[in-house]
């Protein structure tokens, strides 16, 4: 089984890496790091990046196919090279998923039309625009699609899916391995829990983000 995580210039380090780090336990499966650019793919934050060693033309039937989101998805939007390859790797992919914005990116590539899918909440209302169904779930399973809402929920979406790989005890093993037993501090992690000041103000910061 092979495992392609697509990454890009400007991407969310938690949208790789947390699908990453629960997927590559998956028995018999090879993980891999794609990008139109290979080399080091820098994040959104700049001061980090990760080594793509695979360009997509590398990896063309993917098992799995993970699509990270973050600013740097608005660049490829119209990337028709990468489009075509998400198209291509679909075709012959198991699973085909993302985190975040990058369901945006399945969505610009036309795998979505007709599909429930989430992404962050900030983009969510985009996927319609593509022929999506949009759900404020967290972790969406519409066929071999899978799509998590925003960036921790990679963690998540991960866990899921292994569960339908490599059976529930399995998936329950590399919980407890990764100890991912979340508690946090405060309650604000969803808009509708959040104080209504910090949903606005990351919502007018939105249309340079996420869009």
């Amino acid at each position: 089984m092979q495992i392609a995580i697509l990454v890009y210039d400007r991407f969310t380090a938690l949208d790789a890496v947390g699908p990453y780090e629960i997927l590559a336990r998956t028995p018999g499966a090879e993980t891999v790091f794609v990008s139109p650019r290979p080399g080091p793919v820098r994040t959104d934050r700049g001061s980090l990046a990760v080594v793509a060693d695979r360009a997509p033309a590398d990896v063309p039937h993917p098992d799995v196919l993970v699509v990270a989101g973050g600013p740097g998805q608005s660049d490829l939007m119209e990337h028709e090279p990468l489009l075509e390859w998400l198209r291509a790797a679909d075709a012959t992919s198991t699973w085909t998923t993302s985190v975040c914005t990058g369901s945006l990116l399945l969505a610009a590539a036309g795998l979505l039309r007709g599909r429930r899918a989430t992404s962050h909440w900030l983009a969510l209302e985009r996927l319609a625009a593509f022929g999506a169904e949009p759900t404020g779930e967290r972790v969406v399973f519409d066929g071999k699609y899978v799509t998590a809402a925003g960036v921790s929920s990679g963690i998540d979406m991960g866990l899921a899916l292994l569960g339908r790989i490599a059976g529930d005890d399995h998936a329950r093993t590399v919980q407890l391995a990764t100890e991912y037993d979340p508690q946090p501090p405060y309650d604000a992690g969803a808009p509708h829990k959040a104080p209504a000041h910090l949903v606005d103000a990351l919502r007018a910061r939105s249309r340079f983000i996420l869009t």
